[in-house]
Order: structure tokens, then C-alpha cells, then sequence
């Protein structure tokens, strides 16, 4: 990590949990910051003894927006040459399930950040958008993707050409997160479903993952035959011999990543 402590770690049994942790801005997302981020979490993708991770910000901001300040004086080529986006990629491939723990504003490139991961969970006093328009820019990190996908066309048009916010419980019928919890324990949630995860086979919970993200990127019938292919693979690992046998044995299993 740099010497400025722009995010917090901490490790939990098998679970990373990563803060974001610049208060003062609201957690805006400094190219700096997300640079820390993508670091961590592809640390944690390489070790063996991290099965999945959670990022949190703080109750008052998950993160409200990229760093305009940073952004404010650029010109196109400026924008264009230092690629700003590139790293934000790399959150996207971490192969082991993210959680996000989000309360306050998640907005902007918080609210970006957030759809890379895997799963929601959000406190009931979040909120949701992506009002770059009110700037007189447009989401830049996938947010007019990400944010269609998840909630459709008519929705996405409305919240993004209007700047306005979703509350977390319309955030949860329009399908932009996956819980709503109370605000003084939707970070205990987020950390106990990570756990939950990580008693589960690490390979199928990476190949899972894979596989769900593949529905987004491909038809139908291409979707079905590579979750086969995947589905048949996993009957080369030995977690899937032990896996089958703690069933059978009526017993806990105990998978090794292997």
C-alpha cells in the first residue's frame, strides 16, 4: 500500500474486507485511490488463503463520485493519454467474489465501483446514482452499461439524464442490489455472506462467477454450453471428489482449493 492510507485492510479468516478511506471527500475516487484498490484486490486474488473479499466506505459515503477536482482542468488528449479508466478494468476481472457494504452516497464512480462487484448488500439509508450530467459529462467507467443491465432501459434513461438518486429499497426492485439491511448492520451482513462464501469450494466460487458474467456478455445457447464446459471441469478438481463425498458422508466438506 502507499504511504498515504487511502484505503484500510484487514484480513478475516479467508475474508479480505477493504475501506475505502478518504472522509473528508466523501470517498471520492482519486485515481490514486482506485489505483490502491485494484492493487489490493488483485493481492488478494493471488493468495491462496483469501476466498472472497468485501469493500466498504464509511456509514456516511460507500463513495460519492469520482474526484472532480482531478478531473476539472483536463483536457481530451490529457483524459485520452492517462487512460484513467484502465485500472478500473482490473477490478472488474478479480476472479473471486466481491461484496460491496454500502451506506450513504454511492454515486458516480461509487456507483461504478459498486457494479463491479458481485454482490450488494446496502443499508437502508443509501442512495444510488450517476448525476454526471449535472457536471455536463456522462458516466465514464461503465455506469451507462452496468447501471442498464441491471435496472433497464427506462430506468437507466431516467437516472441518468435526470442526475436523480435511487433510495435503497427502489435500488432492490429495480435489481441493483441483491439485500437491504439496517444501517447499523449491513457491514456484519456483507462480512457473514463473505464468510458464508468462503466455507464453499473456492474453484466453483470462482468459476461461478465466471460463469454468471458470462450471461451478460453472450447468447443464450453460447451462455449454456460454456457453463457445461465450466460444470464439466470442475470434475477434474479434488474439491469436487471431496465436495461429493462429505455429502454422501453426511459431514462438513473440507476443500482445499484443489
Amino acid at each position: 500500500m502507499a504511504d498515504e492510507a487511502l484505503i484500510l485492510t484487514e484480513t478475516d479468516g479467508h475474508v479480505g474486507i477493504l475501506r475505502l478511506n478518504r472522509p473528508k471527500a466523501l470517498n471520492a475516487i482519486s485515481p490514486d485511490l482506485i489505483q490502491q484498490v485494484a492493487d489490493q484486490l488483485d493481492q488478494w486474488d493471488r493468495d491462496e488463503q483469501i476466498y472472497a473479499m468485501v469493500i466498504t466506505g464509511s456509514d456516511k459515503a460507500f463513495a460519492a463520485g469520482a474526484d472532480i477536482v482531478d478531473m476539472a482542468p483536463r483536457s481530451t488528449m490529457e483524459m485520452h493519454q492517462r487512460d484513467q479508466f484502465a485500472v478500473w478494468d482490473r477490478v472488474a476481472k478479480v476472479k473471486k467474489p466481491i461484496i460491496a457494504a454500502v451506506s450513504g452516497f454511492a454515486l458516480g464512480g461509487g456507483c461504478e465501483l459498486m457494479m463491479m462487484c458481485d454482490v450488494v448488500i446496502a443499508s437502508e439509508t443509501a442512495q444510488f446514482g450517476q448525476p454526471e450530467i449535472n457536471l455536463g459529462i456522462i458516466p465514464g467507467a461503465g455506469g451507462t452499461q452496468r447501471f442498464t443491465r441491471a435496472v433497464g432501459k427506462a430506468t437507466a434513461m431516467d437516472v441518468i439524464l435526470s442526475g436523480r438518486f435511487l433510495s435503497a429499497e427502489e435500488a432492490l426492485d429495480y435489481g441493483l442490489v441483491s439485500r437491504v439491511a439496517p444501517a447499523d448492520s449491513y457491514l456484519d451482513e456483507a462480512i457473514k455472506l463473505a464468510h458464508t462464501m468462503a466455507k464453499k469450494g473456492p474453484l466453483a466460487l470462482q468459476i461461478g462467477k465466471e460463469a454468471v458474467n458470462k450471461a451478460f456478455e453472450t447468447t443464450l445457447g453460447e451462455g449454456v454450453q460454456f457453463e457445461r464446459r465450466l460444470f464439466y471441469m470442475l470434475f477434474s478438481t479434488e474439491d469436487q471428489k471431496e465436495g461429493m463425498k462429505a455429502f454422501m458422508e453426511k459431514r462438513k466438506p473440507d476443500f482445499k482449493a484443489r
